[in-house]
């Protein structure tokens, strides 16, 4: 390797550099194989700094836009020590297991879903996994799950940027990053390192969510910033993103998750996220 490298191989046209090569070995040894019966088209992942942001929801209500609209689309549920997809879309039971494949299981609507909780006897069971066992499980949704065609592809990812994040932006094959987060000033401190990781790991963010942004009056339609003033468009000026959607404090919302009827949303908040999902 050149004393003068400088270990930025997208600037460097030493197509023969030791070092390149050695990084090239490297992706290729964490990259898992989708399962040969599957074929998905567009994987994105739902992200956020923290939890408690309304992340799983803002997953769910994105795949049922896109369903809506006449796409065949999965949730890779790979928040394992915190499952809640399969209860916001009413799913019980658990998912067929023929050999050495996984069967997702579909929800009222046709989503293809595959969850930990759908693969356990009680979903009330606490998940007391290390790092890399979890890791595991979560390539496992990856290369022995039969997909069969998807267009969209929607991973609720586990907060933060740890080890199951780490894991899912090197093993598979993510086209975007969507990033969910909440009005606080906190929560918007710990957002940029969610962005910032994505971007570490070459992947593009899409754009941002702001959830719980408002709560509107059912009388007077007034809207009230109860968690204090957005700072979202700062953040997605100083990191130039897009902001996708503002999200109402909704108790609705809340019902039709406990209900694990998602499905039965009426609001259109999401179409301009899939319009820019179509177009890409």
């Amino acid at each position: 390797m050149s004393e003068q490298c400088t270990k930025q191989c997208g600037s460097c046209d030493k197509k023969e550099c030791p070092y390149r090569k050695g990084e090239k070995d490297l992706k290729n040894d964490f990259a898992v194989e989708l399962n040969k019966q599957s074929k998905i088209k567009r994987v994105i992942g739902v992200m956020s700094g923290k939890g408690g942001v309304g992340k799983s929801i803002v997953a769910a209500m994105l795949a049922v836009t896109m369903q809506r609209r006449g796409h065949r689309t999965a949730i890779l549920d790979a928040d394992l020590t915190g499952p809640s997809i399969p209860k916001i879309f009413g799913l019980k039971g658990k998912a067929g297991i023929v050999d050495s494949n996984i069967y997702p299981m579909k929800s009222r609507t046709g989503i293809e879903i595959i969850s930990i909780n759908l693969l356990m006897d009680n979903e009330s069971d606490p998940i007391i996994w290390r790092g890399p066992l979890l890791a595991n499980l979560v390539k496992q949704f990856w290369s022995d799950v039969v997909w069969g065609d998807v267009d969209f592809m929607f991973i609720d990812m586990p907060p933060g940027t740890g080890d199951i994040p780490l894991t899912i932006m090197q093993s598979f094959k993510i086209d975007g990053i969507i990033i969910v987060t909440t009005p606080q000033e906190l929560v918007s401190m710990i957002v940029s390192k969610a962005i910032n990781m994505a971007k570490e790991m070459n992947i593009p963010v899409l754009g941002i969510v702001e959830n719980m942004s408002y709560f509107e009056c059912p009388d007077c339609h007034k809207a009230f910033n109860v968690f204090g003033e957005s700072k979202l468009e700062k953040i997605s000026e100083e990191f130039n993103l897009k902001t996708l959607a503002k999200l109402p404090i909704n108790p609705e919302f809340s019902s039709m998750c406990d209900k694990g009827t998602i499905e039965d949303f009426k609001d259109n908040w999401f179409n301009p996220v899939a319009e820019l999902l179509e177009k890409a």
